[in-house]
């Protein structure tokens, strides 16, 4: 199976780069093929500009990375993002890819009535979000109502009919003791060695 993780943390030291290691060393274990999209180091511009929006009404991409990604994302049977979140929703980087390459001719397109979605990336039989916060995870719930899986898995992947859309968020991540953030990791890796 193809795998393609959507990564974005700019440090290397982060407990982010960490879950990517340890999802990798999973999917390795599983012979599965890894395709990595760093975020942070493949210099994408997440700024949707005017030839972006006239390129959504033609549903042809016209950004050279996008058109890239896109490309990438064409062979994948999995798709896996990771980031963190901050201020409650995803960072800057992650949003772009999302309004950008998850963009229609690419990964959607509209039923004939044009008020439904349909999905383009036939070859994806699932995709999982994994995320990191400080905030407590009840908390989140409560006072933020979910708002990562609100927008990225109802309000993205669920609305476009994508199968099998999976939420893993790792709360209080700052309070976690080295023993707690460690099982974590070991858990992922034995996760997706079994994928």
């Amino acid at each position: 199976m193809k795998v393609v993780i959507v990564f974005n943390h700019p440090y290397e030291g982060s407990y982010c780069t960490a879950i990517l290691t340890a999802v990798m060393a999973g999917l390795k274990t599983a012979q599965h093929e890894v395709d990595l999209i760093h975020l942070d180091k493949e210099g994408f511009n997440p700024v949707m500009t005017t030839a972006d929006l006239l390129a959504f009404k033609n549903r042809q991409p016209v950004d050279p990375k996008v058109i890239e990604y896109k490309q990438r994302l064409e062979h994948a049977d999995h798709l896996i993002f990771i980031f963190p979140i901050w201020w409650e929703l995803m960072p800057a980087l992650t949003k772009g890819f999302i309004d950008r390459v998850i963009f229609p001719g690419v990964a959607y397109d509209y039923t004939p009535s044009g008020y439904g979605m349909k999905p383009l990336l036939k070859n994806i039989k699932g995709i999982t979000v994994i995320t990191t916060m400080n905030t407590p995870g009840f908390l989140y719930r409560l006072v933020f109502g979910n708002a990562v899986r609100k927008a990225v898995i109802t309000g993205t992947f669920w609305k476009m009919r994508y199968p099998n859309r999976k939420w893993i968020n790792l709360s209080g991540v700052k309070q976690a003791s080295g023993k707690k953030r460690n099982k974590w990791l070991r858990k992922l890796e034995q996760q997706y060695a079994l994928l």
